[in-house]
C-alpha cells in the first residue's frame, strides 16, 4: 500500500471517494446478512466513511482501519466527538462510543485483534488497490476473518485502459477468483453508474458498473 500516495490525497483534500451520505447499498442489502446487531464489523481502508456512524447506529461494535490520521481524527470532529486514543503495537486506536479507527496499515493487523469480529463491510477498500494487492488483501482478510463471517462489498469495474486507477476497476471475474478461497460470492445488483459519475466521464469512461455482492466465509 502507497502510504505516501494516500497521505498526500488527504493532505490536499483529494478525496472524491468520499460520499458525503450513508450508501444506499449498504442500508437496502446489510439486514439481509441477518447478523447479530451488536457484533463487530470490520471495515478496511475506512476513510472517515459515514457508513461506520450508520452501522454503529443499528447496534454494531465497528473496527475502522484507516493509514491518514487527518481521516480518522476528521471522523470524530465531525461529530463534535473526542476520541480516547492509545497505542497497540503499530496502530494508534481512537475509541468513541461503539466505533474503534484504528490508524494504521491494515497488513499490521492480526486475527487476535478482531476478536468478536464476525462481519466485514467493503465498499473502497478492494478497488483502491492495484491487483497485485487485491490478492494480499484477500489473503490477508481470510486469516483475519473466521469461518462464518459474512460480509457486504462493493466494486466498480470499467475498462482499465480508459483510465488509471484508484479506484482501479475489478471485475465479476476477478471478485469470484479473489475470493474462491473459502469464501461464498453471491451477486445482489449491478448497475452502469457512468451517467450518474460526471467526473468519470470526463476522464473518458464509456461505462462503469457499480456490483454488490454478499459474502459468506465458509
Amino acid at each position: 500500500m502507497d502510504e505516501a500516495f494516500w497521505q498526500a490525497r488527504w493532505a490536499q483534500g483529494q478525496i472524491g471517494f468520499h460520499q458525503g451520505e450513508v450508501n444506499p447499498y449498504l442500508q437496502r442489502y446489510w439486514p439481509e446478512l441477518a447478523l447479530n446487531g451488536t457484533g463487530r464489523v470490520l471495515v478496511p481502508l475506512c476513510g472517515k466513511s459515514l457508513d461506520m456512524a450508520w452501522l454503529a447506529a443499528q447496534g454494531h461494535q465497528v473496527l475502522g482501519v484507516e493509514l491518514a490520521r487527518q481521516a480518522v481524527e476528521g471522523f470524530f470532529a465531525e461529530r463534535g466527538l473526542t476520541p480516547q486514543v492509545s497505542q497497540l503495537g503499530a496502530f494508534e486506536v481512537y475509541r468513541g462510543g461503539n466505533i474503534e479507527l484504528w490508524c494504521g496499515d491494515f497488513f499490521e493487523l492480526r486475527a487476535e485483534h478482531l476478536r468478536g469480529c464476525t462481519a466485514l463491510y467493503d465498499r473502497a477498500a478492494l478497488i483502491a488497490l492495484p491487483a497485485p494487492m487485491r490478492q494480499r488483501y484477500t489473503a490477508h482478510l481470510n486469516r483475519l476473518l473466521a469461518p462464518g463471517s459474512r460480509g457486504l462489498l462493493v466494486t466498480l469495474d470499467y475498462a482499465q485502459a480508459q483510465m488509471e486507477g484508484p479506484p482501479f476497476a475489478v471485475s465479476d471475474a476477478e471478485v469470484r477468483s479473489l475470493f474462491a478461497a473459502g469464501w461464498q460470492v453471491e451477486s445482489l445488483e449491478a448497475c452502469d453508474v457512468l451517467a450518474e459519475n460526471e467526473r468519470f466521464r470526463q476522464r473518458g469512461l464509456q461505462y462503469l458498473d457499480e456490483r454488490v455482492y454478499r459474502l459468506s466465509r465458509g
